[in-house]
C-alpha cells in the first residue's frame, strides 16, 4: 500500500517536472526568436557597434557641434 502511494507521488512529481521543462523550453525558444529579431533590427539601424565606434562617433559629433 505504501509503495503504491509512493509510486503515485513520484509519477505526479515527474509529470510536474515535465510540464515545467516544456514551459522552460518554450520560453527559451521565444527568447531566441526575440534575440534574432533584435539583432536584425539593430543591424538595420546601425546600432550594432563597439564601444570604441560609439566613442569615436560621439567625438565626431562633439567636434561638429563645437564648430
Amino acid at each position: 500500500m505504501n509503495l503504491r502511494l509512493y509510486v503515485d507521488v513520484q509519477k505526479l512529481e515527474v509529470e510536474k517536472l515535465r510540464k515545467g521543462k516544456n514551459k522552460v523550453e518554450e520560453d527559451l525558444d521565444s527568447l531566441k526568436t526575440d534575440y534574432k529579431k533584435l539583432r536584425l533590427l539593430m543591424g538595420s539601424a546601425e546600432l550594432w557597434k563597439t564601444s570604441e565606434q560609439w566613442c569615436e562617433e560621439i567625438g565626431e559629433e562633439k567636434n561638429k557641434a563645437d564648430r
